[in-house]
């Protein structure tokens, strides 16, 4: 059963798991299309596996292949469906974590968010690197405030309220939630 289809990917429900495979790109010369669907592969297998160890909940890999990640399935809620104050605060928590960690999530929206037993499990690590910077940390940040004011009447007490979890997880975590407000601007004014 198909969960989701994807321009990098397709995600189904197989035997109990999520199986997700990178799609094969027919612009690209077929060696060099393999090496990036399996580079991409296994940097996101290990860039969730390395947010586990900082703290941050995600499926747990069972296997891999050379375009496909077999995972755990989270029986859970998407965050989109869930989101207040209080929750968003734990979203802090979370994202300071992987930030903390140096991983930097590239898609940080509410779909990409489950909650399952008061815990917030991060998934679709498919744009997932490893990068430490104000710049990077701030977009990360930029991208899910954006998802709050553009789904959220009242997307400012849950970012107040993300903020207050985030600066408890991230040293510096002031630092880019100033970048974040430069981000912003610049999209204004671009």
């Amino acid at each position: 059963m198909y969960l989701r289809s994807g321009a990098e990917a397709n995600v189904a429900l197989k035997d109990g798991f999520v199986v997700k495979e990178r799609m094969p790109k027919r612009y690209r010369v077929q060696e060099l299309d393999e090496r990036i669907r399996k580079e991409r592969t296994r940097a996101e297998a290990r860039l969730m596996s390395e947010a586990r160890r900082c703290g941050v909940a995600t499926p747990i890999i069972h296997d891999i292949y050379d375009f496909t990640i077999e995972m755990e399935f989270i029986d859970g809620k998407p965050l989109k469906y869930l989101v207040d104050a209080e929750v968003c605060e734990k979203v802090g928590e979370v994202v300071g974590r992987l930030h903390s960690g140096g991983i930097i999530h590239g898609d940080l929206t509410t779909s990409n968010m489950i909650v399952k037993d008061h815990r917030i499990y991060l998934i679709d690590f498919g744009l997932a690197f490893v990068d430490s910077s104000v710049e990077s940390r701030g977009v990360d940040v930029h991208v899910l405030f954006q998802t709050f004011e553009s789904t959220h009447a009242n997307y400012k007490e849950l970012i107040e309220a993300f903020c207050r979890g985030y600066r408890r997880e991230l040293e510096g975590a002031d630092e880019v939630l100033l970048r974040v407000k430069e981000i912003e601007k610049r999209g204004r004014y671009a």
